[in-house]
């Protein structure tokens, strides 16, 4: 008995310090070798998303083994095999039944694995999945999780993850509309635009987060009264919306102080808010 006991005690206690130092080792070698390894081909962002994913997947992945581990030397200090050869007949069918019941499951843990494997979104991306938009939180074997712009929670199962439209994957784009009055120079309107775009693309707080100055693209709809113009530029991922932000408020400025007035009606940007489910 005291035998048992003593084995017991090892493989728990073994099983606590696997338990807690893998996940440490883990990312020791997700910061050490997968970052020394991709850190010429994968921008910054990129990477750093990349290594919290897959952080958190081996983490779990290992946990889950430790602690199964620790269950089956358990089993076998407690029990005897041939004394429940008979039960183990009957848990065979047991869980036949049951695999009926884990199909979803299965398909669950099986898209999680390609999700991560083809790289469709990590950790920190923004993402629109079924109409919902939000920052992906984390992503398991089974689920992802995604708070979005309300703070709002959703947990969507990975099988049933059919199309993804990830807005912040190797770069993204500040993209907006603004209007003007309809008897405005489109040509001094023009200028005004590139010259901020290229003004802020070089501008020490701005250099890093822009890739191509955002500048005028095209004309857009307009009525009797107001014109839109249609403002595009590339960015680094996940900063679209700091850069349209800043490049609607200088613009609102230099308008101002320029004497050009602004459409009645403007049509509303298209930069996204990542947030609610579409209506």
């Amino acid at each position: 008995m005291w035998q048992i006991i003593i084995h017991s005690s090892i493989i728990l206690a073994v099983g606590a310090v696997l338990f807690w130092a893998g996940p440490m080792i883990i990312n020791w070698l997700m910061a050490n070798v997968f970052v020394t390894a991709y850190q010429r081909t994968l921008h910054r962002k990129d990477l750093e998303k990349r290594q919290r994913t897959l952080n958190v997947l081996f983490a779990n992945v290992w946990r889950i083994l430790v602690v199964l581990g620790i269950a089956y030397g358990l089993f076998v200090q407690f029990f005897d095999y041939k004394a429940l050869a008979p039960l183990f007949a009957s848990a065979g069918i047991i869980g036949v039944a049951f695999g009926f019941g884990a199909q979803s499951l299965v398909k669950d843990f099986l898209s999680g694995v390609f999700i991560i494997s083809e790289n469709q979104f990590r950790v920190g991306d923004v993402i629109e999945i079924d109409g919902f938009g939000g920052t992906v939180e984390r992503i398991g074997i089974r689920s992802t999780i995604m708070r979005d712009a309300d703070g709002n929670v959703h947990y969507f199962p990975n099988g049933m993850v059919q199309h993804v439209i990830n807005k912040t994957m190797g770069y993204s784009v500040a993209r907006f509309t603004i209007g003007v009055a309809i008897d405005t120079s489109i040509d001094e309107v023009t200028k005004i635009i590139n010259k901020i775009g290229v003004d802020l693309a070089h501008e020490d707080e701005w250099k890093y987060k822009i890739i191509e100055a955002p500048q005028y693209v095209m004309m857009g709809e307009f009525t009797a009264t107001t014109v839109n113009l249609i403002v595009s530029g590339k960015t680094q991922p996940s900063d679209q919306w700091d850069v349209t932000a800043e490049m609607r408020t200088r613009l609102l400025e230099k308008f101002e102080s320029s004497g050009i007035k602004l459409g009645v009606n403007p049509v509303a940007g298209t930069v996204p808010t990542h947030a609610k489910k579409k209506s």
